[in-house]
């Protein structure tokens, strides 16, 4: 099976074919290059749509990957990128394997097959050439046969002609002769070129044509063939993303599978748990005893403000609300965060002061480590005065140690309200205290901000309150029932640890080593009530405070 041989006559076919091929080339060279586009943009859409979501950080949405569902899809958002990336690899494995490779082999192969239809032109138009002058020998030897056979006709009729003289006769037979002459001539010359254009002609159709059509098959079959590899090469270059692919899915579905509901249960308890016990039990009132009467706990009082004597708790009236009522909302909107974080309930405070420890740590240290290369650096300087100055690197060195010593400072800080907040806050050297007292004298802004936000010491909140405006606004209708509070019995004596100034309302100030009255126990927001005389008490800190309950008293209770 030849082109050579069974389409030795086909050349305006054959040329129109190999083009229509080259045709076919390019038109999957185009589709490869399209899809490249495709994989190219489908990438960039799967990385834009993981970015998209995923987390801003230092936000609030970034905390809440802490729960293993979040985790699971910040892992889905990460596997769809390497996913994307592999659509990338395909992409430029097209490139480089087939678009540009088959775009080199097609201006090779239109090079190739122009040259081998010039050659076959070129055959075609000399055997042209061979025809032409075949048949202008041929005509020629046609026209001198004639002219030789009327030359030898007029002869014999001058030969035949009785009136013709000897010399016209002699004329027309010469003419005849040379009229033969050129016939044969011709003749001759017509056999040579017939000889010759036969065997051109021959090796037109059985060698030159077969050669040029035999060459046009094998390029057209290395075409296909090159069609064909590139086609498994589209194929071969999405087999190989397929493992990684896979790898990507397994991974998402890993982490699907990673999701705890009993772990994330958990974080939400962390996050919200508040660490208020939940109010107890209210009290039966009998109201068919006498009006002046023990007012329970649990019930919302205030003394009335017009003609009746006010009870007096360290000069300050303690307006209470229930463990249940919102904060203020005010001070919410004016973000007024305190600094010591009373404003949060027990655990959630605890665990933002240990965050807060945790960080000035952390400072601290990295403090430290700067000290310590600065040291270095100055040893280096002293040992090798070429290098640099040590009297430069004083000014830093003092500057960070005295930045080790503010954070430390506000490390302590911070660890006392911690242990005040866990009731662990051990006994405090004289150095201790007196810093203590120092942040007090020197931030009284702070703390007043601060415990004018803190729980109440039965596990409400105190509404920030001005003394002569919004105190009025807890005065409800049981005023016109509650003429005067009857006090509280004692339940036990404690002792003063430490000094405390209670600037806050409802707190009460004591000195170090003062005996007073406990009224109330800690009920686990870290604060008792104490009283000094009739007129003055309220609450101190628990742990400033060293309590001797008297377990016969009548006004014990026992909180659980």
């Amino acid at each position: 099976m030849s082109w050579g041989t069974e389409l030795w006559d086909q050349f305006d076919n054959l040329e129109k074919h190999t083009q229509w091929g080259i045709d076919i080339l390019e038109k999957y060279i185009k589709f490869v290059k399209e899809r490249t586009e495709i994989e190219l943009s489908y990438a960039k859409q799967l990385r834009n749509l993981a970015k998209k979501y995923q987390p801003k950080k230092n936000s609030k949405e970034e905390e809440e990957y802490r729960y293993t569902a979040c985790k699971a899809f910040l892992s889905t958002l990460n596997e769809m990128n390497d996913y994307a990336g592999q659509h990338e690899v395909i992409s430029e494995n097209m490139t480089s394997s087939i678009t540009v490779e088959l775009a080199r082999y097609v201006q090779e192969l239109k090079q190739e097959r122009k040259s081998y239809f010039h050659d076959g032109r070129k055959a075609q138009q000399h055997i042209e050439i061979c025809w032409k002058q075949l048949e202008s020998s041929k005509r020629r030897f046609e026209r001198d046969c004639k002219e030789a056979d009327r030359a030898q006709q007029y002869f014999e009729k001058m030969d035949a002609d009785i009136n013709v003289t000897k010399a016209d006769v002699e004329k027309a037979r010469q003419q005849a002769q040379v009229r033969h002459q050129m016939a044969e001539d011709s003749k001759a010359d017509y056999s040579s070129i017939l000889q010759k254009f036969n065997h051109e002609q021959h090796e037109y159709y059985h060698t030159h044509i077969p050669n040029i059509f035999q060459k046009i098959q094998e390029m057209e079959e290395r075409r296909i063939v090159r069609i064909g590899e590139s086609m498994k090469t589209y194929a071969e270059v999405d087999r190989q993303v397929i493992p990684i692919i896979g790898k990507c899915l397994d991974e998402i579905v890993k982490a699907a599978e990673s999701i705890d509901q009993k772990n994330d249960s958990q974080l939400v308890i962390e996050a919200y748990k508040s660490g208020f016990e939940p109010p107890g039990d209210i009290e039966f009132e009998d109201y068919t005893q006498p009006m002046k009467r023990t007012v329970s706990d649990n019930s919302l009082s205030n003394s009335r403000g017009e003609g009746k004597p006010e009870l007096k708790f360290g000069g300050k009236a303690k307006g209470k609300l229930w463990p249940f009522i919102k904060k203020n909302k005010l001070s919410l909107k004016l973000g007024a965060t305190p600094e010591d974080f009373s404003n949060l309930p027990p655990e959630q405070r605890r665990k933002k002061l240990q965050q807060k420890v945790d960080e000035l740590n952390k400072e601290i240290q990295k403090e430290m480590d700067q000290r310590d290369a600065i040291t270095k650096m100055k040893d280096v300087y002293l040992k090798n005065p070429q290098m640099g100055d040590p009297a430069s690197l004083d000014h830093k060195l003092t500057e960070v140690s005295q930045n080790i010593e503010k954070l430390r400072l506000e490390a302590q800080k911070f660890e006392a309200w911690l242990a005040e907040v866990e009731g662990r806050l051990p006994a405090r050297s004289e150095q201790a205290r007196r810093q203590s007292g120092m942040f007090d004298a020197q931030n009284p802004a702070t703390v007043n901000s601060c415990a004018q936000d803190r729980e109440s010491p039965d596990g409400s909140y105190t509404e920030e309150q001005s003394q002569e405006g919004e105190g009025k606004v807890l005065a409800t209708d049981f005023d016109d029932e509650f003429d005067e509070e009857e006090p509280l019995p004692a339940i036990g004596t404690c002792k003063a640890l430490y000094t405390f100034e209670g600037q806050n309302e409802g707190t009460i100030s004591v000195v170090e080593g003062e005996t007073l009255y406990v009224i109330e126990e800690d009920k686990g927001d870290g604060w008792t009530r104490i009283r000094r005389n009739e007129d003055e008490e309220g609450y101190v800190p628990t742990s400033y405070v060293e309590v001797y309950l008297d377990k016969n008293a009548k006004g014990a209770k026992t909180y659980i």
